[in-house]
């Protein structure tokens, strides 16, 4: 009796000091996130004004017109390089990458997503901007972002479709269709919803991204003429990253505003990212 007394109590000894250890960790965790979140809205949220939106960046004053419609060019441009391939690659590997060629594509997805983005950056450069004479571009900058979110959707769109029970694939076998009605029709209307938060996180990668476009994008004081090359653009984080360093007020108070804007996207996405999950969940 008094030896289950003493492990009970031990138990006990062990779970408190676990739960105070996992307690400190997540404040080393939470706090910097808390207190970089809680500067940047607290000081951004100071900077927000209507001129922000109705002009474009004179200097280090003015507004960030020219830099958020550079951001949307950007971003968008580079969901439209690499959710095509991202999805038929994620569709590839899923039904058809069980062979040698398919786990090198793994692997390589993989690696692709840990190379650091200022390496993409420098390569885009002595490729694009260099080699093939674009200049720096709003092509440039996209097709970057794009090769560095395509392992992202690749993968998410993998393992959704990978979720999807194979007997809903023997039963569309089953009633003549073909793989790719199978694939159409029964499959992708089932996994779009992950497919679609892989492509939302991508989104808020790309949106966030810095180095890779100071190598390809430049930068422009301009709004963005149409032209795909030969032609720098503006771009929300370049504001964060040479703004802040300037000595005056007005610089910094753009910085802030841009770095507003910036998290509060990023938070906005990851949010419906989240939704989009749990209503997967919930349907399910």
């Amino acid at each position: 009796m008094a030896s289950l007394t003493s492990r009970a109590l031990q138990r006990r000894v062990y779970s408190a000091v676990s739960w105070v250890l996992c307690t400190f960790a997540f404040a080393l965790v939470a706090f910097p996130l808390f207190d970089i979140l809680a500067i940047v809205f607290r000081r951004g949220a100071s900077a927000i004004s209507p001129g922000l939106f109705t002009q474009v960046t004179n200097g280090i004053s003015g507004g960030l017109l020219n830099a958020i419609e550079g951001t949307l060019v950007l971003s968008g441009g580079s969901l439209l390089f690499a959710v095509p391939i991202g999805v038929i690659a994620g569709i590839y590997l899923s039904e058809y990458g069980h062979g040698m060629f398919g786990k090198v594509v793994r692997f390589l997805c993989d690696v692709l997503t840990g190379v650091p983005s200022i390496v993409l950056g420098y390569f885009a450069y002595v490729t694009m901007v260099v080699e093939l004479g674009w200049q720096f571009s709003a092509l440039a900058g996209a097709i970057t972002l794009a090769i560095m979110i395509v392992p992202y959707i690749a993968r998410f769109s993998e393992l959704e479709l990978s979720q999807i029970p194979y007997s809903l694939r023997e039963a569309g076998y089953a009633l003549g269709m073909k793989e790719r009605t199978v694939i159409a029709h029964i499959l992708f209307p089932i996994a779009w919803p992950g497919i679609l938060t892989g492509i939302l996180l991508a989104l808020a990668i790309s949106v966030g991204e810095t180095a890779p476009l100071i190598y390809t994008a430049g930068w422009s004081n301009y709004m963005w003429n149409g032209h795909l090359t030969k032609e720098p653009i503006g771009y929300l984080t370049y504001v964060i990253w040479s703004f802040i360093n300037q000595p005056f007020a007005s610089a910094h108070a753009l910085a802030f505003a841009a770095a507003f804007l910036v998290v509060f996207t990023v938070l906005l996405i990851n949010v419906g990212a989240r939704l989009l999950v749990k209503r997967r969940r919930y349907f399910e």
